[in-house]
């Protein structure tokens, strides 16, 4: 059920984006509110929505998701969470600030806060706090410098002026903390495909499909079934497509492998508002 129960938060802890492909100089997204709203399958099937509120002012940023998620209408499994993040964009990329996450599935409930400074992480926790596994790979103060958390790495890293489908987006990697694990997310070119008929009508052109690495660094145990699968697996896509009329890249699709038939996180609906 891990692997399964991963998917809602996809758009946070495996599309990453390449933060190596990084940001022009001086360069900034315009001021305003991005809108996004993701369907989350399983086989096929749906079982749940990713919502995303992205909000720039300045050299100030505010990230703001929710996931609720259900299999058989509840009957089986039903869960949620949300999560946010804060910070400011330089010229080499965004620089958190604070990130929290948290959310319940089942009879399981967690919540994860994180500070930053200087591009580094200055504190964590985890509530309720996990008993010291031996069994996991030891974090260091080192592996948490210059680091990105799951959210600002996933819709603020990649902006690029290269034309919609142009694979050379897929080139970079980013370096993520999620407040417990800390790993490296790498994108390489993989092919040029198409929006689906049910793309939103603001969305036009080729998109870039990249092929997603997931590499753990600390903070893991070596011997979950979740980490040996995502380390080995060479079958994770990351579609991306620019925000229109602006310079930003974010998720057009996601598709993960899965015991059950492969899951995917895809873009439904997208808008950037001026603000208020």
């Amino acid at each position: 059920m891990s692997r399964l129960l991963a998917i809602p938060f996809i758009c946070a802890l495996l599309l990453s984006g390449s933060s190596q492909n990084g940001t022009a100089a001086g360069a900034s997204p315009a001021a305003g509110a991005l809108v996004a709203k993701y369907e989350l399958t399983l086989a096929g099937v749906s079982f749940g929505e990713f919502h995303l509120t992205a909000v720039i002012r300045g050299s100030r940023y505010h990230l703001q998701a929710k996931a609720e998620f259900s299999i058989l209408r509840g009957l089986v499994y039903r869960g949620g969470g949300q999560t946010r993040s804060a910070g400011k964009l330089t010229k080499t990329g965004p620089e958190p600030l604070i990130f929290e996450v948290s959310y319940a599935g089942g009879d399981k409930k967690e919540k994860r806060r994180m500070a930053f400074s200087n591009g580094a992480v200055s504190q964590y926790s985890i509530v309720p706090a996990k008993r010291p596994n031996p069994r996991r790979v030891p974090l260091t103060e080192d592996q948490l410098k210059d680091v990105l958390d799951p959210l600002s790495a996933a819709f603020l890293a990649v902006q690029s002026d290269l034309p919609p489908g142009n694979i050379g987006i897929c080139d970079g990697t980013a370096h993520v903390f999620d407040g417990q694990q800390r790993f490296d997310i790498t994108l390489r070119p993989k092919r040029t495909d198409t929006f689906l008929r049910s793309a939103p009508s603001n969305l036009s052109g080729p998109v870039a499909v990249c092929r997603v690495k997931f590499v753990p660094i600390g903070g893991y145990r070596p011997d979950n079934p979740g980490i040996k699968f995502m380390t080995e697996t060479d079958d994770v896509e990351a579609w991306l497509t620019p925000v229109p009329n602006t310079r930003l890249y974010l998720p057009y699709r996601i598709i993960v492998p899965t015991p059950l038939g492969p899951g995917s996180a895809t873009l439904t609906e997208v808008k950037m508002r001026p603000l208020q």
